[in-house]
């Protein structure tokens, strides 16, 4: 099995797993603070559970790279690295903003700059986008393409969930440059 269907496979199966959760009581809850420092909510528990689960069924011999778990070795001779976000946008998740995705990646070594293969899969509507390097990017199987023209509209957002109510808001600053 390509590593591109391992990846596409774990995250429908994520995507299966947790598309009845998004804001919703269950999803949340406090799971303590994950590897990458965020709060772990049970959203995020089960969908790196079901990553983890089907790396371990289709025993693909890789080290996990978690925002929640840090450093799992599947294998003591490893084919590279999946590195995961199993729900990008968490706090967005929780709170039924439409807006969330499972991120999943394959490195041959430990940087991104190794990365070959990835896929998201948006939490909502099933939407699958992938890339494997040398081959192209793709939305539910069909091939897509970069936008060629100027975009005509911008759109940032900004997650300041994480920080204290008692930060001083004047320390901040915003640098655009379009």
């Amino acid at each position: 099995m390509e590593k591109i269907e391992i990846l596409e496979q774990a995250a429908k199966r994520v995507y299966e797993n947790v598309k009845h959760l998004p804001g919703t009581e269950e999803s949340a809850g406090d799971f303590g603070r994950g590897a990458g420092g965020d709060i772990s909510r049970r959203i995020d528990i089960v969908a790196e559970k079901t990553v983890l689960d089907y790396l371990k069924e289709v025993n693909f011999p890789c080290i996990v790279l978690g925002e929640e778990c840090g450093k799992v070795e599947l294998s003591k001779n490893p084919e590279g690295f999946i590195i995961m976000d199993a729900v990008d946008g968490s706090t967005n998740a929780v709170r039924g903003i439409p807006f969330s995705c499972c991120s999943l990646a394959f490195a041959t070594k430990d940087t991104l700059s190794s990365v070959t293969d990835a896929v998201i899969i948006d939490l909502y509507t099933g939407d699958m986008y992938s890339a494997s390097m040398g081959k192209g990017s793709f939305m539910n199987g069909k091939k897509i393409t970069v936008h060629k023209k100027k975009p005509l509209y911008f759109v940032v957002g900004v997650d300041l969930s994480g920080i204290s109510p008692s930060f001083p808001a004047e320390t901040v600053t915003y640098h655009f440059s379009i």
